[in-house]
């Protein structure tokens, strides 16, 4: 069997196309997977960090605020498709899995050109542009959220499934990552980030609580920054005198997501699609400060479906103060009882059956 996932950009396109796939091979040992990204993306180092090849071509999404930047785009478009094809005639794949980013557009066109079957995974409530634009093109259409339905024109294409999360996830030991991540069995861990690509907003608020609780006895507080964030943060930190201690700290990005997790009490994060999934497979209590520029506010949808169940408190950034936020953590670090019953909602919301519904629905997987 031999299958081409694609899409990418973000974590949020990827991880779940790298799940899926973990899937496949978990179902059929020989199976051949071969991913297919664009050169800009992050899948290029995330992808073969997780053990599968990758195949790059160049391709971007449209500048909707610089329509003339688009005779560019454009001309790309057409020489990925030409990529994909080459790609494809070469790997010769029974099928196509689809994830959404701009670079899943041209291999999903190039599939279906070619008679070859095709799938795409929508994360959001509010689908992304390249995902409504394959909608024609593939057999089934996988959604993160039912809501998700409204934005496509085919029904009879949809199978509603959850995010899929990786198998590191849904196995994660809390003891187990503490002991290697070096926290003790009482210390209280917060773990701050804001996706894949960091959220300076979140980061500024977490600088009250770093400066509140640096060199705190049985505190820990970890931030993933993301790269663009990484040195102005330790700049800012440097300039004001603070010398960081052992129970703080501060990453450019956090690859082993699911250990960190698994180790914490609490998250404060945005709430894109994966990152929810993630933290509620995790079965961790959140507090959730939506991206207010999302695409129809998903994010803020994503994180009142958890907080409605009770495994959340919802922020929006309009309403966020760091002395608010840290409040909230003060709260909770002293309400044992109530993180208890927020972790076990948080729970009730997880999508534990996504991967399996997914491949249970592939055709050429039967």
């Amino acid at each position: 069997m031999r299958v081409i996932m694609t899409g990418g950009g973000t974590g949020g396109h990827i991880y779940p196309a790298i799940a899926i796939a973990d899937e496949i091979k978990r179902r059929y040992e020989d199976a051949e997977i071969l991913f297919v990204g664009a050169e800009r993306g992050l899948e290029k180092t995330l992808v073969p960090a997780n053990g599968y090849d990758i195949k790059l071509i160049k391709v971007q999404g449209f500048n909707r605020k610089n329509m003339a930047k688009n005779v560019k785009t454009v001309k790309d478009y057409i020489g990925a498709q030409r990529n994909a094809k080459k790609i494809m005639k070469e790997f010769k794949p029974d099928f196509v899995v689809g994830t959404g980013g701009y670079a899943s557009a041209p291999v999903i066109k190039m599939a279906h050109k070619l008679g070859i079957p095709s799938y795409i995974h929508e994360q959001n409530a509010f689908p992304g542009v390249t995902n409504k634009m394959n909608e024609k093109h593939v057999t089934k259409v996988f959604l993160g959220f039912e809501d998700a339905k409204d934005y496509f024109k085919h029904p009879e294409k949809h199978v509603v499934c959850g995010n899929p999360v990786r198998a590191d996830f849904m196995n994660a030991d809390r003891e187990a990552a503490r002991k290697k991540l070096g926290f003790g069995k009482k210390d209280f861990v917060v773990l701050a980030f804001g996706g894949s690509q960091g959220a300076g907003r979140i980061n500024k608020a977490m600088m009250t609580a770093i400066t509140r609780f640096n060199g705190a006895a049985d505190v820990h507080i970890c931030l993933g920054t993301g790269k663009n964030y990484y040195k102005p943060i330790l700049d800012e930190l440097k300039e004001s005198g603070l010398e960081l201690k052992s129970n703080i700290r501060v990453m450019e990005y956090i690859s082993n997501m699911d250990e960190f997790l698994s180790a914490a009490d609490l998250i404060v994060s945005r709430s894109g699609a994966l990152t929810v999934a993630e933290v509620t497979v995790c079965g961790k209590p959140a507090v959730f400060i939506p991206f207010p520029n999302a695409t129809g506010n998903h994010q803020f949808f994503n994180a009142k479906a958890v907080a409605d169940k009770g495994g959340a408190v919802v922020i929006e950034e309009k309403d966020l103060d760091n002395e608010k936020l840290m409040a909230i953590i003060g709260d909770l670090m002293i309400d044992p009882e109530r993180l208890a019953d927020m972790s076990v909602k948080s729970h009730s919301c997880a999508p534990m059956e996504a991967v399996k519904i997914i491949c249970d629905n592939i055709e050429e997987l039967k």
